[in-house]
């Protein structure tokens, strides 16, 4: 899924010494980010890491306090126009037109492009199929469901055949089976050679769909890399969940023999370990407590780097 140095050698977004300050509040502290063609990179972070400052700052929607930003060859803020021309939004809330149908949703959208006539009925047909929306093309959008509108509004965003797709928390508030639908058709647009760019709070999302993923909070970047490449830097390789009453009595008697690194987490312990059979030969002994064994995965390392803290 991770691309060479040589596949990605031209960024399609370049970010340097970006800061955006409210008054005296920074709330990006001069980040530096590379995008490059074809890649799906995805910008993870708690609430108020900066996530949504930042796609603000990209799409030209909020000017930088400092720094230099490039998208698709423009500099922006001061040609933003320009570069969304070329590119493709989804919002975090839909903002679908509620008076019209799913076809004139896309049909008015395409005129905003300056899209008209053969050309625009030409490409409404497929972006339906892309949708799985041809059965609803005349329904009104007061009779679609959360899915369905969210893969409308991935359609909506392709009428213009953009370069460049930024999406926003597409899958927010979905049922598994409507979210594992917009994989598939985020997945065949990655095929197609688009440039995603996504923040989510599905770890599993990102860790499916990205090749690099970014990872924020307070406004600096923690770090960057692939999926595969942040859980081996961060995490050891096998984690295993112990739930209980005195599960915490038994972690302390347990000492570091068998567990290289521990977290207590409410009546849970997190054990992070490189080996795992002598503590796994030593819990099927008891019938205390719950545990699972499972690979580290991207929430882990989410979880190390930004702490288990709730934020609002």
């Amino acid at each position: 899924m991770f691309q060479s140095i040589e596949a990605r050698s031209t960024p399609v977004m370049r970010a340097r010494g970006l800061y955006k300050r409210y008054g005296e509040h920074s709330v990006v502290q001069g980040i530096d980010l590379d995008i490059y063609a074809g890649e799906c990179v995805g910008l993870l972070g708690p609430n108020g890491a900066g996530k949504t400052t930042t796609l603000r700052m990209l799409l030209g929607l909020s000017p930088p306090t400092a720094g230099s930003l490039d998208v698709l060859g423009y500099p922006v803020p001061q040609c933003a126009r320009q570069m969304r021309a070329r590119a493709g939004v989804v919002p975090q809330q839909d903002n679908l037109d509620p008076d019209f149908t799913v076809r004139e949703n896309l049909l008015v959208y395409g005129r905003y492009y300056g899209l008209a006539g053969v050309e625009l009925a030409r490409r409404i047909p497929p972006l339906l199929a892309f949708a799985a929306l041809e059965a609803k093309a005349e329904a009104p959008i007061a009779t679609l469901s959360g899915g369905m509108r969210r893969r409308l509004s991935i359609a909506r965003a392709l009428i213009n055949v953009p370069e460049l797709l930024f999406l926003d928390e597409p899958t927010t508030g979905l049922d598994p089976q409507a979210r594992h639908l917009i994989w598939q058709r985020l997945r065949s647009l990655r095929s197609e050679g688009k440039t995603l760019l996504l923040t989510t709070h599905y770890m599993e999302e990102a860790q499916r769909l990205c090749d690099r993923v970014v990872i924020l909070d307070q406004g600096n970047i923690l770090d960057v890399g692939s999926p595969g490449e942040l859980i081996a830097r961060h995490i050891e390789p096998h984690v295993v969940e112990v739930s209980g009453d005195g599960v915490k009595e038994w972690l302390q008697a347990l000492g570091q023999a068998h567990v290289r690194r521990a977290e207590l987490v409410g009546e849970t312990v997190f054990c992070y370990m490189d080996k795992v059979d002598d503590l796994l030969q030593q819990l099927r002994l008891q019938d205390k407590f719950t545990y699972l064994h499972r690979p580290a995965n991207l929430e882990d390392v989410f979880l190390k780097l930004t702490g288990r803290d709730l934020r609002d």
